[in-house]
């Protein structure tokens, strides 16, 4: 077992169907503690009751612990607020981007946030178990076409021609410009949620198991 991975076998959960090459990432342990509600200030409590803006019933705690560093958190949230929820990409469109990022990035954190918020904007559990694939395994032709952005985004830094021109054929340079930012974005949030050791909250890990007893084999 290679050091840093955290396993399946790791987990007091049952094995999950759907885990990426070399395992999803991270520590064993936490390294980096939540603050308790008291520690994180009256104006960042004051705008955790707007989590239903991030469809979410509270925060996830991404957000208290990146707001340790304040200076950083606020022009991050305003930045990450333009692209979710706030984006042009349809919905269904930007989860399954996330999700093939957070994939590749073996992220179990923002996997398992990205599939709920996924099925909440309407994505099949059949079309989330497509992107654990690879691309040229994908069925969807616009489903395989995201995929493939990802993953050369994710290995190479750089679209191909071919991809660049299949995007470019169906979304307008606004779009061009917000996807590839978007799939930049979650890459970097996911090398800090695996380094951190964030794990899920106990509502989205639930959600989470249930998926993997519809959807698992």
């Amino acid at each position: 077992m290679a050091t840093g991975d955290r396993k399946t076998a790791d987990r007091a959960l049952a094995p999950e169907p759907f885990v990426p090459a070399g395992g999803w990432a991270g520590p064993r342990e936490p390294r980096m503690p939540v603050p308790p509600p008291a520690e994180r200030g009256a104006l960042f409590r004051t705008v955790s009751r707007l989590a239903a803006l991030f469809d979410r019933p509270e925060l996830p705690v991404l957000f208290p612990v990146l707001h340790q560093h304040p200076r950083l958190f606020w022009g991050w949230l305003y930045f990450a607020s333009r692209l979710m929820p706030y984006g042009r990409l349809p919905a269904a469109v930007r989860e399954k981007l996330i999700l093939r990022t957070a994939w590749n990035c073996r992220s179990r954190y923002e996997w398992g946030q990205h599939v709920d918020l996924a099925l909440t904007a309407g994505v099949r559990d059949d079309e989330i178990v497509a992107l654990t694939r690879a691309a040229d395994a994908i069925a969807d032709e616009g489903d395989r076409l995201l995929a493939r952005a990802c993953d050369e985004l994710c290995s190479a830094n750089v679209l191909s021609d071919a991809t660049w021109a299949a995007l470019a054929a169906r979304f307008e340079r606004k779009i061009l410009i917000e996807l590839t930012l978007l799939v930049g974005h979650y890459r970097m949030l996911a090398g800090f949620l695996s380094s951190a050791g964030l794990t899920l909250e106990a509502p989205i890990e639930a959600r989470l198991q249930a998926f993997f007893l519809r959807a698992g084999p």
